[in-house]
Protein backbone atom coordinates (compact mmCIF):
# COMPACT_ATOMS: atom_id res chain seq x y z
CA UNK A 1 0.00 0.00 0.00
CA UNK A 2 1.93 3.38 -1.23
CA UNK A 3 1.48 6.20 1.47
CA UNK A 4 -1.01 9.19 0.67
CA UNK A 5 0.88 12.54 1.07
CA UNK A 6 -2.20 15.14 0.56
CA UNK A 7 -2.45 18.44 1.82
CA UNK A 8 -5.17 19.38 4.29
CA UNK A 9 -7.87 20.69 1.21
CA UNK A 10 -6.96 17.41 -0.19
CA UNK A 11 -7.87 15.83 2.57
CA UNK A 12 -10.62 17.50 3.44
CA UNK A 13 -12.31 17.13 -0.55
CA UNK A 14 -11.65 13.28 0.21
CA UNK A 15 -13.84 13.69 3.33
CA UNK A 16 -16.18 15.01 1.43
CA UNK A 17 -16.73 12.86 -1.56
CA UNK A 18 -16.35 9.96 0.65
CA UNK A 19 -19.00 11.31 2.77
CA UNK A 20 -21.08 12.29 -0.77
CA UNK A 21 -20.88 9.29 -1.89
CA UNK A 22 -22.16 7.54 1.06
CA UNK A 23 -25.42 9.76 1.33
CA UNK A 24 -25.97 9.18 -2.24
CA UNK A 25 -25.72 5.45 -1.92
CA UNK A 26 -28.91 5.20 0.07
CA UNK A 27 -27.15 2.42 2.41
CA UNK A 28 -26.43 3.08 6.08
CA UNK A 29 -25.89 6.29 6.99
CA UNK A 30 -23.76 6.49 10.56
CA UNK A 31 -23.23 9.85 12.79
CA UNK A 32 -19.73 10.36 13.36
CA UNK A 33 -20.08 9.27 16.87
CA UNK A 34 -21.52 5.78 15.35
CA UNK A 35 -18.78 5.60 12.56
CA UNK A 36 -15.54 6.30 15.47
CA UNK A 37 -17.72 3.24 17.64
CA UNK A 38 -17.20 0.71 14.28
CA UNK A 39 -14.10 1.66 13.85
CA UNK A 40 -12.81 1.17 16.98
CA UNK A 41 -14.78 -1.99 17.49
CA UNK A 42 -13.33 -3.21 13.87
CA UNK A 43 -10.02 -2.35 14.13
CA UNK A 44 -8.94 -2.56 18.06
CA UNK A 45 -8.40 -5.33 20.04
CA UNK A 46 -11.26 -6.73 21.53
CA UNK A 47 -12.79 -7.01 24.07
CA UNK A 48 -14.97 -4.08 23.94
CA UNK A 49 -17.71 -3.12 26.37
CA UNK A 50 -20.53 0.28 26.59
CA UNK A 51 -17.84 1.48 29.28
CA UNK A 52 -14.64 0.90 27.68
CA UNK A 53 -16.24 2.80 24.87
CA UNK A 54 -17.89 5.52 26.73
CA UNK A 55 -14.15 6.08 28.64
CA UNK A 56 -12.14 5.82 25.16
CA UNK A 57 -14.79 8.81 23.60
CA UNK A 58 -15.02 10.66 27.06
CA UNK A 59 -18.66 10.73 26.36
CA UNK A 60 -21.57 8.71 29.19
CA UNK A 61 -22.96 5.22 28.76
CA UNK A 62 -26.11 6.34 27.89
CA UNK A 63 -24.67 7.79 24.05
CA UNK A 64 -23.00 4.48 23.62
CA UNK A 65 -25.52 2.57 24.57
CA UNK A 66 -27.88 4.49 21.33
CA UNK A 67 -25.47 4.02 19.39
CA UNK A 68 -25.30 0.60 19.43
CA UNK A 69 -29.06 0.02 19.80
CA UNK A 70 -28.91 1.88 15.99
CA UNK A 71 -26.05 0.03 15.13
CA UNK A 72 -27.40 -3.26 16.49
CA UNK A 73 -30.51 -3.06 14.34
CA UNK A 74 -28.55 -2.40 10.83
CA UNK A 75 -26.41 -5.74 12.21
CA UNK A 76 -23.33 -3.76 11.86
CA UNK A 77 -22.65 -5.01 15.28
CA UNK A 78 -23.55 -7.72 18.20
CA UNK A 79 -23.99 -7.41 22.39
CA UNK A 80 -24.13 -9.92 24.89
CA UNK A 81 -23.85 -10.07 29.05
CA UNK A 82 -19.97 -10.72 30.02
CA UNK A 83 -20.28 -14.38 31.30
CA UNK A 84 -17.70 -13.51 33.73
CA UNK A 85 -19.09 -10.31 34.72
CA UNK A 86 -22.85 -9.68 34.28
CA UNK A 87 -22.32 -6.29 35.05
CA UNK A 88 -20.51 -5.50 31.26
CA UNK A 89 -21.70 -5.63 27.63
CA UNK A 90 -19.50 -7.05 25.16
CA UNK A 91 -19.73 -5.55 21.57
CA UNK A 92 -18.65 -7.88 19.14
CA UNK A 93 -18.38 -7.84 15.25
CA UNK A 94 -20.70 -9.00 12.65
CA UNK A 95 -19.87 -10.23 9.39
CA UNK A 96 -22.35 -7.58 8.12
CA UNK A 97 -20.46 -5.12 9.84
CA UNK A 98 -16.79 -6.15 8.19
CA UNK A 99 -18.40 -6.06 4.96
CA UNK A 100 -19.71 -2.67 5.70
CA UNK A 101 -16.06 -1.38 6.79
CA UNK A 102 -14.92 -3.39 3.73
CA UNK A 103 -16.97 -1.42 0.94
CA UNK A 104 -16.17 2.12 3.36
CA UNK A 105 -12.54 0.87 2.89
CA UNK A 106 -12.73 0.20 -1.18
CA UNK A 107 -14.74 3.66 -1.44
CA UNK A 108 -12.15 5.67 0.21
CA UNK A 109 -9.37 4.38 -1.52
CA UNK A 110 -10.90 4.99 -4.92
CA UNK A 111 -11.61 8.65 -4.01
CA UNK A 112 -8.24 8.91 -2.91
CA UNK A 113 -7.00 7.80 -6.42
CA UNK A 114 -8.50 11.00 -7.93
CA UNK A 115 -7.81 13.58 -5.28
CA UNK A 116 -5.80 16.37 -6.65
Amino acid sequence: MANLNINSGQALKLWHQVGVSLVQDGDKDLTQRQMAILLIIYLETPPHTVRGLAAHLDVTKPVITRALDTMGRMKLLSRRRDENDKRNVIISRTVEGALYLEKLADLIAQKAENIS
